[in-house]
């Protein structure tokens, strides 16, 4: 017994000697995996290794209701030297900085409607691009009628914001001719088949094309060609011959999409826990978003290579969920399907045939 009970104040001294020293190169060791997590982070930019080509940045694959893998709607764009982003949900931006995306670079944002979730982030990804770009002029912001009120909302928020920090890294940095963004009304042809050109530079291509998102009206999807390669965004949406007809053939589509059957789920339990204005907002949420079989099958019908589902509705927390969701809509659809998360930038190089998926972060 003495043995033993030698032994076991021997182990104890030396756990606390281990402990001790541990304790004591703490700080050290935390020093060094800091400096090496900020040369990693400063000066990344995950756009210098792409290849020529049309790239999408997830920064935002969620929906108004929280989600911990997914922020709210933003899709950014690298082709070529153009640099482009669609809607602004909240977390977007911080998203896109995550994902070292060049937000200084940021040459247009498109919003596909008014509704707050598609564009309460606008204000952080306006100022972000005007204090990392140096821009001298502000940034344009296309969307549908109303968008140069939501932008002249947003400028008046920041204006304050935006004199501090002209006064403080002064104009070489924050140059007060380039603060903000300037509102872009698209007007789109009359009639539920409107589409028309609204971006053509640096070989990049922009069309709008009208969806059906009422009582949301204009509601906007857009595609987006470069070289060979091409995607289109639905934004929100119900079935649409529209999106249909303008999305054919392209790469990869990138359709929202709500599971019926989950949301009428969380509705019944809203319901009975007493939340009768839950309950209603779920219910009435039904009737003007696509199903994921509904997103398959215009998918099918425009002959596209790959369908991805994004601002999906409800929240998937969990990727063992995305097989619930998508349900049915595999019989719908013959090609590749995938359930978008934040973080995947997807590489189309050009002159290939090939999608890429790359974790960001």
């Amino acid at each position: 017994m003495g043995i033993v009970r030698t032994g076991l104040i021997t182990l104890a001294v030396l756990a606390a000697l281990v402990a001790g020293g541990l304790y004591a190169f703490r700080m050290p060791l935390a020093e060094i995996a800091f400096t090496r997590a900020v040369e990693r982070a400063i000066g990344r930019d995950t756009a210098s290794g792409l290849p020529d080509g049309l790239h999408v940045y997830v920064c935002g694959a969620g929906s108004p209701l929280p989600d911990p893998m997914r922020a709210g709607p933003c899709l950014a764009i690298i082709a070529g030297d153009q640099h482009l982003v669609f809607d602004a949900g909240s977390g977007g931006v911080r998203n896109l900085t995550r994902m070292a995306y060049p937000n200084g670079k940021i040459d247009a944002v498109f919003l596909t409607h008014l509704h707050s979730d598609h564009m309460d982030g606008l204000g952080e990804l306006l100022m972000q691009a005007w204090v990392n770009g140096g821009r001298d002029v502000p940034m344009p912001v296309y969307g549908p009628p109303g968008v140069e009120e939501v932008v002249g909302g947003f400028q008046a928020a920041y204006r304050i914001d935006g004199t501090y920090r002209a006064a403080h890294h002064g104009p070489a940095i924050a140059n007060p001719a380039g603060h903000g963004g300037a509102g872009v009304t698209l007007s789109l042809p009359a009639g539920p088949g409107g589409s028309a050109v609204v971006y053509n530079q640096g070989g990049v291509t922009v069309t709008a094309y009208k969806v059906d998102h009422a009582p949301v009206e204009p509601a906007f999807g857009y595609r987006i060609d470069y070289k060979d390669r091409s995607v289109s965004l639905s934004g929100d949406t119900v079935f649409s011959e529209n999106l249909i007809a303008v999305s054919e053939g392209v790469d990869i589509l990138f359709h929202e999409a709500l599971n019926a059957n989950m949301v009428i789920a969380m509705r019944d339990a809203a319901a009975e826990a007493g939340r009768a204005d839950l309950a209603t907002i779920l219910g009435d949420i039904l009737d003007y978003h696509a199903t994921p079989e509904d997103a398959a099958k215009a998918a099918e019908a425009a002959g596209v290579r790959q369908l991805v589902y994004y601002h999906t509705i409800p929240p998937l927390p969990s990727g063992a969920l995305n097989a619930l969701f998508m349900r049915d809509a595999k019989a719908h659809f013959g090609g590749p399907m995938d359930v978008a998360v934040d973080g995947i930038i997807w590489s189309l190089p050009a002159g290939s045939t090939a999608v890429n998926t790359i974790k960001a972060y």
